[in-house]
């Protein structure tokens, strides 16, 4: 099924995305699981767990759409040393996919190609899930201060 061009050139930025994010929260859970915070490092793993089952979701379509993927371009991993860091790095990461998504699913909207904006609005939903979990985590560090936050995920 010949694809447009400018769908699967989105997906394959939401495929960078994914393939950067999978690296980063894997790096992020052994770490946070090396410190002592192996509950918030599960947390963390499922979530790089998650990506790579987007990114094969991806590639599957970009493949029926007639492209190539390319899982050769990662962008920036965005690395903390201590759980606070590494929630605002993985907060960071989030908010960058989120707005590529949202774009992407308006150039599928604009192609007319509805099952791409299907799979990018699970996606979508997916990115939005951690970003309010990382935020959460944020404001909790934020009334409880760091100290206690870190012995309540211990």
């Amino acid at each position: 099924m010949q694809g447009n061009t400018k769908v699967s050139a989105q997906l394959n930025k939401i495929l960078r995305h994914h393939l950067t994010n999978i690296n980063q929260y894997f790096l992020h859970a052994r770490m946070l699981k090396n410190i002592g915070f192996e509950k918030l490092g599960n947390v963390v793993y499922k979530q790089s767990i998650r990506e790579m089952k987007n990114a094969d979701a991806v590639i599957e379509r970009v493949l029926l759409l007639e492209g190539l993927p390319n899982l050769q371009g990662l962008g920036k991993l965005f690395i903390g040393e201590s759980p606070d860091e590494i929630i605002a790095c993985d907060l960071r990461a989030e908010n960058l996919k989120h707005q590529d998504i949202l774009g992407a699913i308006h150039c599928c909207e604009k192609a007319q190609d509805y099952v791409s904006r299907q799979l990018l609005s699970k996606h979508k939903e997916d990115n939005e899930e951690y970003i309010d979990f990382l935020e959460n985590q944020q404001e909790l560090t934020a009334s409880l201060g760091s100290e206690n936050y870190l012995q309540s995920v211990i």
